[in-house]
C-alpha cells in the first residue's frame, strides 16, 4: 500500500469571532462555502495532504473559536502548531486592531520559530471595506509575515495562501526535510539495486525467461 503521506504538520487559525475562519477551512479541505454558519465552539479541525516540492505534506488544520470565554482552550493548542494564520475581516476595522492582541497571545504561548502568514479576509465585500490593503501589508510588514487577502465566497487565495504556510513550515524544518529526502533516495536506490542482483548474467535467449 502507498505511503498516504511524507510528513504531518500542525497548523491553526485564530483570530475575532465572525471573521471568517471556518469559512476558509472548509473552502480549502472541502471546496464548500457557507453564507451562514454557527460560531466555532471551542475547536474544531479538518485534514488535507498536499504536495509541496515533491513532499506529500498532511496538514492538520486547527479552527479556534474567537470569543474570549473559549480563549483558555484554544491556548492550549498554539503550543503544538507549526505554522499559524492570523486573521481579520476587511470590513471590520475592531479585528484588525485586535490582530496586535492575537500577536501576543502567539508570542507567548506558540513555539519558538512557529511561522505565520496574516490574512485579510472578505475579499468579495469591497463595498464594507474599513481596512485598505496597504494596512494589511504594512502591518504584515511589521510582524515579519507574509500576507494574503482572501475570500472564502470567491475562493480568493485560499489554496495560494494554505500553500504558502505549508511551504514556509516546510523551510523551516529543512534539516529534517532533508533526512526525509536522503531516506526516500536510499529506499529507492536499494530497490534497484535489488532489482538488478535479481537480473541473470548474459543475454537473454528465450522469450519465456523469468525472473522471479
Amino acid at each position: 500500500m502507498a505511503k498516504q503521506y511524507d510528513v504531518l504538520f500542525r497548523l491553526l487559525l485564530i483570530g475575532d469571532s465572525g471573521v471568517g475562519k471556518t469559512c476558509l477551512l472548509c473552502r480549502f479541505t472541502d471546496n464548500e462555502f457557507h453564507s451562514s454558519h454557527i460560531s466555532t465552539i471551542g475547536v474544531d479541525f479538518k485534514m488535507k495532504t498536499i504536495e509541496v516540492d515533491g513532499i506529500k505534506v498532511r496538514i492538520q488544520i486547527w479552527d479556534t473559536a474567537g470569543q474570549e470565554r473559549y480563549q483558555t482552550i484554544t491556548k492550549q493548542y498554539y503550543r503544538r502548531a507549526q505554522g499559524i494564520f492570523l486573521v481579520y475581516d476587511i470590513s471590520s476595522e475592531r479585528s484588525y486592531q485586535h490582530i496586535m492582541k492575537w500577536v501576543s497571545d502567539v508570542d507567548e504561548y506558540a513555539p519558538e520559530g512557529v511561522q505565520k502568514i496574516l490574512i485579510g479576509n472578505k475579499a468579495d465585500e469591497e463595498q464594507k471595506r474599513q481596512v485598505g490593503r496597504e494596512q494589511g501589508q504594512q502591518l504584515a510588514k511589521e510582524y515579519g509575515m507574509d500576507f494574503y487577502e482572501t475570500s472564502a465566497c470567491t475562493n480568493l487565495n485560499i489554496k495560494e495562501s494554505f500553500t504558502r504556510l505549508t511551504e514556509l513550515v516546510l523551510q523551516a524544518h529543512r534539516k529534517e526535510l532533508e533526512g526525509l529526502r536522503t531516506r526516500a533516495s536510499n529506499e529507492l536506490a536499494l530497490a534497484e539495486l535489488e532489482e538488478e542482483e535479481g537480473k541473470p548474467e548474459g543475454p537473454v535467449n528465450s522469450s519465456k525467461s523469468c525472473w522471479c
